[in-house]
């Protein structure tokens, strides 16, 4: 990634957090372009972020690149913000903004949005960081739109504003899901009797996996088994159980239509990307699944969104780049 100004690396480095629903990844911005002792653990070993970021100053590559010295930081979490108490929305850790800073001596902790900040870093993906499924060309200087399903469903956006770009915080995912087809009428039925609103995040994610499995067990008139998210689509990509693989087919279709509203909503002819951990697992059979065709599946608006390419994001820790680009541009 490249940037204009880096003088917020002029007081020492950074501490960066990319916070998920299962995980967490952290790293330490030195210089420009330069993001050095990265560190992914699962958020279930840590009681509390605090104790996590303290496991993460105590490893030994962070000491040796002055991890110690670090008095501005900046978190990406999977929830969104709204004042200084941070409560998790798909995991138990909940912590003061002001008391963080305190803990770790820090003389400013800008939390944001998880895909706030990886939209954020969007502008600067080089060629070889995304992957293009289906045709559409992307507008210049246009609005970009971003979805990405890891434990949770994320969505936001980049609105240009003259050089400069303007990153939406958002909570889309939690937007009610719309089924398109008989199997996903179904699938609702099933989700309604555990859950009064069913949101897409509900379906189109990594906890969703679970759910779109047991319902179509259920259409299938066979009995579920007790899978992780992991075991359904290790099943599922190796086509060693047939309703898991149509679990993944649906979650594709599904995806489709979630990113196919968001490019409508935000008129993005930018394009638009896909993030989170789950699409690039299973990068070959995503190409070959109904994403494509869903996305572009609007009825009048269909030409509209053929127009307009949608992306893989294949960049690993993208969204500790984009949060030194939002401190960057703080």
């Amino acid at each position: 990634m490249k940037r204009d100004s880096f003088s917020h690396l002029a007081n020492g480095p950074r501490i960066l957090a990319d916070i998920g629903g299962s995980s967490a990844s952290f790293g330490l911005e030195t210089a420009p372009n330069q993001i050095e002792a990265i560190w992914l653990t699962e958020c279930a070993a840590y009681p509390t972020l605090g104790a996590a970021m303290v496991a993460y100053l105590s490893q030994a590559e962070t000491v040796a690149a002055g991890g110690y010295q670090a008095r501005f930081a900046g978190i990406a979490i999977a929830n969104p913000i709204d004042g200084d108490w941070v409560t998790m929305t798909n995991h138990h850790w909940s912590f003061s903004i002001e008391a963080v800073c305190s803990q770790f001596s820090l003389k400013s902790l800008v939390v944001v949005n998880d895909f706030t900040a990886l939209a954020s870093a969007l502008p600067y993906l080089a060629p070889e960081q995304k992957h293009q499924i289906g045709a559409g060309v992307a507008r210049a200087g246009a609005t970009i739109g971003l979805v990405g399903a890891d434990a949770g469903l994320g969505v936001s956006g980049l609105v240009p504003a003259g050089d400069r770009w303007i990153a939406i915080d958002s909570e889309g995912g939690h937007a009610t899901f719309a089924p398109m087809n008989e199997r996903e009428i179904d699938i609702l039925r099933y989700a309604r009797r555990y859950h009064e609103h069913v949101s897409s995040e509900r379906l189109v994610s990594g906890i969703g996996l679970s759910l779109v499995y047991r319902a179509l067990c259920e259409r299938a008139r066979v009995e579920p088994q007790n899978l992780s998210t992991g075991d359904i689509m290790d099943r599922g990509l190796h086509r060693l159980d047939p309703v898991c693989e149509e679990t993944l087919l649906a979650f594709c279709e599904m995806l489709g239509t979630v990113a196919g509203n968001v490019a409508l909503t935000l008129g993005a002819k930018g394009g638009i990307y896909i993030g989170g951990r789950i699409v690039l697992k299973m990068s070959d059979f995503f190409e070959r699944s109904g994403f494509r065709a869903r996305f572009e599946q609007k009825g009048r608006f269909s030409d509209y969104l053929a127009h307009i390419p949608t992306y893989v994001i294949t960049e690993k820790n993208l969204v500790l780049s984009g949060m030194s680009a939002m401190l960057a541009a703080a």
